[in-house]
């Protein structure tokens, strides 16, 4: 029979409106559309780009470091020029040596010679004859007629008549000496002889002594003939300045005071006394105290001519003028320091091409600057494409190995990808383990491994063991391209962070992590050996430097990881081994209170944690956590102790005066003050959550049958409400919940048992478990069928030990 049109278009809008099942790409797109995945790509891209501007991803870092050995060699890239610091210092030493040393002329002891000659020639001029006065000024230029002194007359007083100077040639008789009443000269002061006894009588004069004195007369007269008058006198003063200005400008040098090896000899620079800026070069030759004195005699001899009297001047001078020059080392020390900073630096200059590390030979620390050098100078020079082609790459390595953790996240952490805050946390905290490694990686620290190991173990606390391998891996990476470590680095930080991840496990004592860093730091030293090896380096002192050094950081970090890990745990949210025990203390202040006032529910507590434990373990998920939380999960009961069976004692149940509503009132209300007590107690959050899950949203059956049976037996009241009957929830979500659901359920359920043999116990436990699987109760725990027999048989292996039987003795009888 031919179909017709009309139904045969209905069945093919039927077939077209069954939609074929959507695959795995079609999912991942439609996932990717979302508004939120695409708030969290953009987090990636940004977390990516961040870590691209720390790293300067777009400046090729330096490759090679102390002890790598390069098969090929190493040349210059471009021409550059290497500072040479011996050439530099050779040349600064150079320069400070051409320094002049610096004197400081002090020229008062010039200018005291100088006005003393003026005032003894004054003195001399103001005489009109050698007197026993005038011999003192006069004895300085003729010191061979000192002893004439006491022939020579006195000078005339004031009302005495100048004596009469005998003629020269006949020498006739002196005056006597002494003063107008014919004592004797004074002696001169401060002397200590008795002052010369005049010879007043010229008979007594001998005529050797008289011809002396006679010439002494001559020669003080020719002296004084070139400064009698006033004239004459002001003439010899102004040319005694002139002679003496330039030796008071130059000074005078006793000796070079100053050895070969601190400056020129040739050469000094003077400045007067005080002021260093009034600068002038003399030649050391010039200034010594014998070419001094010749300067000085021959300006003497150009301003008042040749003769005696220029002689008998210079005859003063000579033996009173001393040196005035005295080294200044401060100024000759400022001025090699100023000849120092202005020598230019020394360069060694490289050409494009020139080898800097012959091939096969281990590269050393004393050839990381020339290398640095020229990497610096590489980077100068480079063009900006390839800074953009750099960039452009390491962009796309970042988002790549991001896209590569994301979708491990989505096929075996999705939760966590669905949380926004875990997706932060994660980026965060992977760029602050990148920025810690970029600062730890300093010359001479090489601590990167530090940050890295912190990262991995926290994400492994945090998270999940196998989250954090991947994130260490891809973050080792990151560091290894970032600061163009080698191969060899990257198995290191990779096989560390391994060790680190694996040994970890459950931490239930303080000194776990330390344990963990020591056999983690062996790992690494074994392991940067060996992979140092394989890249051909030698098997030398520094090698074992630095595997010892990695050793070091990995064990340390053990330490560290030590003292954060409470603020760890209270940041994220985490409990370990170690604070569960702490929790799970007998002393602990709410267990201590519900001992007091709920006995029965504490026992309770006591068998449910002991059997929980051990279903928790058989299937692998965390007994301890399961434990503690079974302690404290029951804790709202001591509000009304006595509203609960397992504490009521001779006075009766008091459910029997409360009609069911109420007494499930009562019953479920143990959970939401169970709770709020936790939370006044500051519990973990995960025992709170235990405290929360452990009834779900099961029904109070024994009130619900009793308000079913009461609103069967009486037809004018309306039917019961499966839902008022039922436990708030929410139902469990992890599988330590379930277990812990189950376990409080068949404890209690196991005490009704009137004779709690093994099968009974088997069947009650099997039945307990399905009712509530049926009921939806274990839907968001993740809990499968396999795991949940597993569950089921230790609980009936931990009852059947509590309830096991014992032999009945012949004497034995039934207590009454």
């Amino acid at each position: 029979m031919p179909v017709a049109p009309s139904s045969y278009r209905r069945r093919l809008k039927r077939g077209a409106s069954i939609e074929a099942p959507t695959g795995f790409w079609g999912r991942l797109v439609d996932q990717l559309v979302r508004s939120e995945t695409i708030f969290r790509l953009s987090m990636c891209g940004l977390a990516a780009l961040v870590m691209l501007v720390v790293l300067r991803g777009w400046r090729p870092p330096l490759s090679v470091r102390p002890g790598m050995v390069v098969s090929y060699g190493v040349v210059s890239r471009v021409p550059f020029e290497m500072p040479d610091p011996e050439r530099t210092r050779e040349a600064e030493e150079r320069a400070k040596s051409l320094v002049r040393v610096v004197y400081a002329q002090d020229k008062a002891p010039i200018v005291r010679v100088r006005d003393g000659l003026k005032n003894r020639v004054a003195q001399i001029a103001s005489a009109e004859s050698l007197t026993t006065e005038s011999h003192d000024a006069w004895s300085d230029f003729a010191a061979d007629d000192a002893d004439l002194v006491r022939y020579l007359p006195a000078p005339p007083g004031p009302d005495v008549a100048p004596a009469v100077t005998p003629p020269v040639a006949s020498a006739p008789a002196l005056e006597p000496e002494g003063d107008a009443e014919g004592e004797a000269p004074a002696a001169p002061e401060g002397s200590t002889e008795p002052p010369p006894q005049l010879v007043t009588d010229v008979a007594d004069i001998p005529e050797e002594v008289a011809a002396r004195v006679a010439q002494a007369q001559e020669a003080y007269l020719a002296f004084r003939s070139h400064v009698d008058t006033k004239e004459k006198l002001l003439a010899f003063e102004k040319a005694v300045e002139r002679a003496f200005a330039e030796i008071e400008q130059t000074g005078v040098l006793d000796k070079i005071q100053h050895g070969i090896d601190e400056g020129s000899q040739t050469e000094i620079d003077v400045h007067p006394i005080g002021n260093p800026q009034e600068m002038v070069r003399e030649q050391v030759a010039t200034v010594l105290v014998g070419e001094a004195k010749l300067r000085l005699k021959r300006r003497l001899l150009e301003e008042l001519g040749e003769g005696s009297f220029a002689d008998t001047l210079f005859a003063y001078i000579e033996p009173n003028l001393k040196g005035t020059l005295e080294l200044d080392r401060e100024s000759t020390d400022r001025a090699k320091q100023e000849a120092k900073e202005k020598t230019p630096e020394q360069f060694v200059r490289y050409a494009t091409g020139e080898v800097l590390i012959e091939a096969g030979v281990p590269i050393t620390t004393e050839d990381m600057p020339l290398l640095k050098e020229e990497h610096r100078a590489y980077l100068e020079q480079a063009d900006v494409q390839q800074f953009i082609g750099r960039a452009a790459a390491i962009y796309g390595l970042f988002l790549a190995m991001i896209a590569l953790a994301g979708f491990y996240l989505h096929l075996h952490h999705p939760d966590m990808l669905e949380d926004l805050g875990h997706v932060a946390t994660l980026l965060g905290l992977t760029m602050v383990t990148i920025v810690a490694c970029l600062i730890g990686s300093v010359d001479g620290w090489h601590a990167e491994i530090v940050p890295l190991l912190l990262f991995a173990m926290i994400v492994a606390i945090a998270y999940d063991e196998d989250v954090a391998l991947l994130l260490a891996a891809e973050a080792a990476l990151i560091v290894v391209v970032g600061l163009g470590l080698g191969l060899a680095d990257y198995v290191t930080l990779t096989a560390a962070a391994a060790a680190t991840v694996f040994w970890m496990g459950r931490i239930r004592s303080r000194s776990k992590l330390i344990y963990v860093g020591l056999w983690a730091g062996a790992v690494a030293l074994a392991t940067h050996i060996g992979a140092s090896l394989l890249e051909d380096r030698p098997l030398n002192g520094q090698l074992f430097y630095e595997a010892a050094r990695t050793g070091g950081w990995t064990v340390l970090t053990g330490f560290l990881m030590t003292g954060l890990l409470p603020f760890i745990e209270r940041s994220f949210g985490v409990l370990t081994d170690l604070s569960l025990l702490e929790v799970g203390d007998i002393a602990h202040p709410l267990l201590q209170e519900l001992v007091r006032r709920a006995p029965g529910t504490y026992n309770h507590s006591i068998n449910v944690a002991s059997i929980a434990e051990a279903a928790a373990e058989s299937i692998g998920a965390r007994g301890l956590l399961v434990r503690v939380g079974a302690y404290f999960h029951d804790i709202g009961k001591m509000l009304k102790p006595a509203y609960f069976i397992e504490n009521q004692g001779p006075h009766g149940n008091r459910h029997e005066t409360l009609v069911p509503a109420m007494s499930t009132l009562i019953i479920v209300a143990h959970v939401k003050e169970g709770a709020e007590l936790a939370r006044q107690y500051n519990l973990p959050k995960p025992i709170i959550d235990l405290i929360m899950e452990h009834h779900g949203t099961t029904l109070v059956e024994y009130f619900y049958h009793r308000a079913s049976e009461q609103s069967l037996s009486d037809p004018s009241k309306p039917g019961v409400d499966e839902q008022t009957y039922r436990y708030p929830g929410p139902k469990p979500s992890t599988r330590e919940s379930a277990v812990m659901m189950l376990a409080d359920a068949v404890e209690s359920a196991s005490r009704s048992l009137t004779e709690p043999t093994p099968a009974r116990i088997k069947s009650l436990v099997h039945d307990l478990a399905m009712k509530r699987l049926l009921d939806g109760q274990f839907d968001e725990c993740g809990l499968t069928l396999e795991e949940l027999k597993e569950i089921e048989r230790s609980l009936v292996k931990s009852l059947n030990a509590v309830y096991h039987g014992r032999v009945k003795y012949p004497d034995q009888r039934t207590a009454s």
